[in-house]
């Protein structure tokens, strides 16, 4: 199931990908607006939007949408299908042009993320990933390889990878109380993809998120072996009354690894 929405998103995410690269390598990444929660708004973030969002309502017109960039419209929480949409997810690494941004794209049907798409425009690398059909990462040569976590399960050698624009006590707390040395400041959703991949084997989140950040990512990151719940164990759905994620989550490659 789910093959011709994975195929649209993929598509989707290279399309807005390119045009969102197109931006960030001209003068007009610099072209910053702020939104009433002072979070940064470019003119990236709204033609990935546009892009992505036109495109699912045409292929599957049945299909609700929730995007960061689009107000909310409650009948979605009528619908069986959801897209979840970051159209440019790391917006705060755009503008400080270090690379570390993605375009995400997810589908939830019954509040489950079944679906999830993860494109990292500066490498050209696409994750991707459809509930049973496993994890995958295509490179921009198009070689494609199935993603796996790693099997580390000692702390002095577990990689951790937490967020590069929004630290927080605990994880500072939990770097000082394990006396963690082997961990990386990463923007976006990329951590988890990180994860999924075996890079990294450990993604504390305290802070709060919204669907639109992790949906694709803990579709992606599922299938290839990880372990994705809310800070208090329960598991994360979507497509809810209330976006913002308040309890926090994990993504680790295995559960000897739960350290909170």
């Amino acid at each position: 199931m789910w093959d011709k929405e994975l195929e649209t998103a993929k598509q989707c995410a290279v399309e807005a990908g390119k045009k969102i690269l197109e931006i960030y390598q001209s003068a007009e990444a610099w072209d910053v607006e702020y939104k009433r929660d002072h979070s940064p708004l470019t003119r990236a973030d709204r033609i990935s939007n546009d892009i992505i969002t036109e495109r699912l309502r045409k292929d599957f017109p049945e299909y609700a949408v929730l995007s960061e960039e689009e107000k909310d419209k409650e009948d979605r929480l009528e619908n069986d299908y959801c897209f979840i949409v970051d159209p440019l997810d790391g917006t705060k690494e755009f503008i400080k042009q270090n690379g570390q941004f993605t375009v995400n794209i997810a589908l939830a049907w019954r509040h489950r993320a079944v679906m999830g798409v993860i494109y990292v425009p500066v490498t050209g690398e696409l994750y991707y990933a459809r509930e049973g059909g496993g994890a995958y990462m295509r490179t921009p040569d198009g070689k494609e390889r199935k993603l796996s976590v790693s099997e580390r399960k000692e702390i002095p050698s577990l990689r951790f990878v937490v967020s590069s624009s929004h630290g927080c006590q605990e994880m500072e707390a939990l770097i000082e109380k394990y006396r963690i040395m082997n961990f990386v400041k990463v923007g976006s959703s990329l951590k988890g993809c990180m994860v999924a991949s075996g890079q990294a084997d450990v993604y504390y989140r305290f802070n709060p998120t919204m669907e639109w950040d992790t949906a694709a990512m803990q579709c992606i990151a599922e299938e290839a072996g990880a372990l994705f719940r809310q800070m208090d164990g329960t598991p994360m759905y979507y497509n809810r009354q209330n976006s913002r994620n308040e309890k926090g989550f994990y993504v680790l490659n295995h559960i000897e690894n739960l350290l909170v």
